[in-house]
């Protein structure tokens, strides 16, 4: 079984979080993932792939507490108007309402965001403790 950990406690931004993800999913590559939720749906892929091939894989994020609230309401605030600053890169309308959500109390963080790709490979164990 390959196991890769998530230490939460080292994550105060969503550029911390691609280092933890880079460190333990990029080793062996000789590229690194970028801090895009795309890059990373699609690296998990390749470990949906790997754990069909008979090679399990869990991830066991300690502290995800920390994780929690350093990728909250404030940081996914943040990486939406730095997307809102790029008109040329990103869909505003969709990026102005996922904001206007997210300050309503009604979107998502990026922390939940980041559950939820993981929630789209039901093969790879995701454990937050």
């Amino acid at each position: 079984m390959k196991q890769y950990r998530i230490d939460g406690g080292e994550v105060h931004s969503i550029a911390d979080l691609y280092e933890q993800f880079n460190r333990e999913l990029m080793a062996e590559q000789d590229w690194i993932l970028g801090p895009t939720l795309d890059g990373l749906n699609d690296v998990l892929y390749r470990i949906d792939s790997e754990i069909r091939d008979g090679v399990p894989a869990t991830f066991v994020w300690i502290d995800h507490a920390h994780s929690r609230d350093a990728l909250g309401f404030d940081e996914t605030q943040r990486w939406l108007n730095n997307k809102l600053a790029q008109p040329n890169s990103f869909n505003q309308r969709g990026i102005q309402s996922d904001l206007d959500e997210l300050q309503q109390g009604i979107g998502k963080t990026y922390f939940e965001i980041i559950l939820e790709i993981f929630a789209e490979h039901p093969l790879i164990e995701l454990q937050l403790r």
